[in-house]
Parts: structure tokens; sequence; C-alpha cells
């Protein structure tokens, strides 16, 4: 008797978590077998939906918001990472609602087979992790195929992101949202052998907090749209890339209309698996997994330092607390916080 064959994408209700992404007999993303798992053991947010603000925020306090400052729980050192304590990664999402068949605007390589369309939905109220404003958020995922010139099967995930501020005594809000997966090409326990290009090699140079220091600088030995390869220690990134510094103050707060820029480009020789990461984003996050620490847990082996790799599509770190950025993040009642990201990956086997 057969086995039943996965289905190529899985999803959980915790976090809106991408549980799986399936390329040939593969699973590209770092998981747990059962939602109960990711509630005692994500500590490095295998998968999550990460908000309301990603990344970090400086000395955990928002400077300045509806003409007053507000602290944040500082859950990263001084800083405040990843929307907190409970950020929505660890908030049950309604859903996945089956919502029909969608397309993916801007994605080159063909027409998109399939195109079944979920969301999940999050209010997060008004104080969440010391966040103003009642928010409603929404993820919603596009599944689909479409094939190589040579006759690949390209699986593809369209993610859309859309924030809304709807109630509360405040007329603004912060909001940086992005997924967390862990990528791992290899098929074996680490992203050793990886190969990679990234589409920009300016980055914000941070202090020993992660805090930006400075505007987009060029990352020394990254070179644009040029391959390289992740070794068993080295390159050690955790860094956030820029696609374009010229634009830092003129991003619009909902990206969904810009085009989609192919931000990473990953393969893996062994297992012969391509990815790559898309998004109408201006930013992303490339770390290589250096602090990676989950134990062995029912059947499934420990994962450890560089077991994945991450992009996460998303706006300046700490661009509220940046007159020149703050307009990325910052929400206002009436408007839409929104952005797109596209995952394709194949295999030449």
């Amino acid at each position: 008797m057969s086995g039943i064959t996965p289905a190529p994408f899985q999803f959980l209700p915790l976090g809106a978590i991408i549980q799986a992404f399936i390329v040939g007999k593969t699973n590209i993303v770092q998981a747990f077998p059962k939602q109960s798992l990711y509630e005692s053991h994500n500590a490095p947010f295998f998968g999550e939906t990460i908000g309301r603000v990603a990344n970090r925020i400086k000395n955990a306090k928002i400077d300045s918001l509806n003409g007053k400052s507000y602290t944040l729980a500082a859950n990263n050192g001084v800083n405040a990472l990843h929307g907190g304590v409970k950020g929505w990664g660890k908030r049950i999402w309604d859903g996945p609602k089956l919502i029909g068949i969608s397309s993916v605007e801007g994605l080159e390589g063909g027409k998109l087979e399939g195109g079944e369309t979920v969301v999940f939905t999050l209010r997060s109220e008004d104080g969440d992790e010391g966040y103003p404003g009642t928010v409603d958020a929404s993820v919603t995922y596009t599944t689909g195929t479409q094939q190589t010139a040579d006759g690949k099967e390209v699986r593809v995930l369209g993610i859309e992101y859309e924030v809304e501020l709807v109630d509360g005594d405040v007329e603004e809000t912060v909001v940086n949202v992005t997924n967390h997966s862990y990528f791992n090409l290899s098929g074996n326990p680490t992203i050793e052998g990886t190969e990679v290009s990234l589409c920009s090699n300016e980055f914000l140079p941070v202090d020993d907090g992660g805090i930006p220091t400075d505007g987009p600088k060029p990352y020394a030995g990254v070179e644009a749209n040029k391959t390289f390869t992740l070794g068993a220690e080295e390159p050690d990134i955790d860094d956030c890339f820029i696609v374009d510094p010229s634009k830092a103050s003129s991003i619009p707060l909902d990206t969904r209309l810009s085009p989609l820029t192919k931000l990473v480009t990953a393969y893996h020789p062994q297992t012969k698996i391509h990815l790559e990461v898309l998004s109408t984003e201006p930013a992303f996050q490339f770390y290589t997994g250096k602090y990676i620490e989950v134990p062995e847990v029912e059947g499934v082996a420990a994962r450890d330092k560089r077991a994945g790799f991450c992009v996460e599509p998303s706006r300046y770190v700490n661009a509220i607390n940046v007159p020149e950025w703050r307009a990325q993040v910052l929400l206002k009642k009436g408007e839409k916080y929104a952005s797109r990201v596209v995952y394709r990956g194949w295999s030449d086997e």
C-alpha cells in the first residue's frame, strides 16, 4: 500500500505558520510535525508570521507615536524583537478559510496553474504587547505550479499581508510584517554547500544589539547578483539588505503595486533544488541561522546552528524611530499596510 503524497504546502492556525514547502521529496522549510511542538519548542520562529513589528526596535521604545512614547517588552537584550514576548507568530489565527482561485500578479515564468487561495485573520487589540491601536491583520496564501522551460514543475507560494487600524483611541500605530521560514535545500542537517545570490549588497550597519547605526553601506564580501557558497561556519550573516537605497524615504505603506523583485536565489547541488524569494518590499533580513538551537523532539532530529537560512522581506529595521524611514511603517486610520512575497521552488532531478 503506497503512502499518501503530502500536500506541497501546509499551514497552521498558530502564527499562520508555513509548516511545509515540499520540493521533490524534501520539505525545504524547518518544521515540527504538529502544532503543539511549535508552542513548546519554536524559539527560532520557524515558519511564523512576524508582527506587529518584525525585527528590532531600539531600546524597546517607540520614541513618538500619537504624541507620546510607548514602552515595549525588551525580549532581545535591551531591544524589542519580532512583536514581543507573544508576537503574532505565537498567536492563534482564524483560518485557514478557503477563498477560491487567485493569480499572483507580476509573476514571471509562465502561467500559474492551480491558484488555490486561503486566508488567515487576526485581531490584535489596543495595547497588545504594548503597541497602540486595535488592528485587523490578514495573511493570504496562494499556491500553484508553473513549468520551467525544460518541463520541470515549479511550486509557487504567493503571500499577501494586509493590516488596518480599526479601533482604539489613537490615530496611528506601527506595523512591519514578514514570514520567518528557515530554508534548507540540502536534505542535510545544515545549509553547507548552498549557493546563494542576493539582489543587493547594500545593508544597514548595526550596533551589537542589531540596531542600525547608519544608512546603507556595501556589505564586504558580497556582490549584488553574484553567487557565493554558504560554508560550515562562514559567511555568518544576520543583516538587513536594502533593495534600492535611493527610495528609503519614498516607500509606499502598501507596496503591493510595486514590482516583484527577486531578492534571493538559492541552489543546492546535492538535491538540485532551486529557491527564489521575490517581494514588493524595500528590504530583507538575510540570516544564516547561527543561533538555532532546537533539541531532538518526538523523533525529529535536533536542529542546530546553520540548520536553515532566512529571507525576511520587510521594511527597514527600527524604522519607526528614524525620521527618514518612519513613513514605511506608520499606519494611520483609513490606510492599509500591505505587501507581497513569493516563493518559487523546483528541482532539476
